[in-house]
């Protein structure tokens, strides 16, 4: 056997090991989807805050999906600023990747984990950029890390060496201490206006509550999905 057969051995035993919500079925909370409310938004508010309370790690983190000028889907995770009425917020330049993605197409989708409790949440609809006051507002209440890592810029072009990263990175350190309301011209708020919303049970059965919120005309239909 080569040793690329014994690691791939390796790798498939400890991945089959893995378990899911193992320490904790037991305790995963119920939910009655009949006493959901009419909208999505009172929900999402309802479980990040039992999720901050069963102490679950970084609730605020989603990943969001896009998709580039080929139609291929792309992938990353980043920050909740806000869930509002008017959706679902976030920041990033819009030079980057994803801001580049989301001028061309802005269809996008969200995606949260909270394992403490099996939960997720999916989120599925239209982005749109706020305008500069309020991109820069975003990163003026943010914290000077934020402000620097937003300082540092050129995210997703190419980079020549870990010592450029570590000569910018502290540059922009320096900038944000000295100047907390420095501009930063690419950073722009992208809020996601939901059509589609999910809410996701774990259950120790394997019996999940999947209940979907759609956008209609007169409001939102409420409906269950087979796990």
């Amino acid at each position: 056997m080569t040793h690329d057969q014994l690691r791939q051995d390796a790798f498939r035993a400890l991945l089959h090991t893995q378990r899911v919500w193992d320490a904790g079925t037991a305790g995963l909370p119920g939910f009655a989807p009949a006493a959901a409310p009419a909208s999505p938004l009172p929900l999402f508010h309802q479980w990040f805050t039992e999720a901050v309370a069963a102490g679950q790690p970084e609730p605020h983190t989603m990943a969001l999906a896009t998709v580039d000028g080929e139609g291929a889907p792309d992938l990353r995770t980043v920050m909740l600023h806000d869930a509002d009425a008017d959706g679902w917020h976030f920041g990033t330049h819009s030079t980057s990747a994803k801001g580049r993605q989301l001028a061309a197409n802005p269809a996008a989708a969200l995606a949260f984990y909270w394992h403490t409790q099996g939960r997720q949440i999916r989120v599925r609809g239209t982005v749109t950029a706020a305008g500069a006051d309020a991109s820069r507002a975003d990163l003026r209440v943010r914290s000077a890390g934020a402000l620097a890592a937003a300082l540092t810029g050129r995210q997703s072009e190419p980079l020549s060496s870990a010592e450029a990263l570590a000569r910018a990175s502290e540059a922009a350190w320096e900038r944000a201490r000295d100047e907390p309301d420095a501009p930063v011209p690419s950073w722009t708020l992208y809020v996601l206006a939901p059509r589609e919303v999910e809410f996701f049970q774990g259950d120790a059965q394997r019996r999940h509550i999947r209940l979907r919120y759609r956008r209609t005309e007169s409001g939102w239909a409420r409906g269950l999905l087979w796990p």
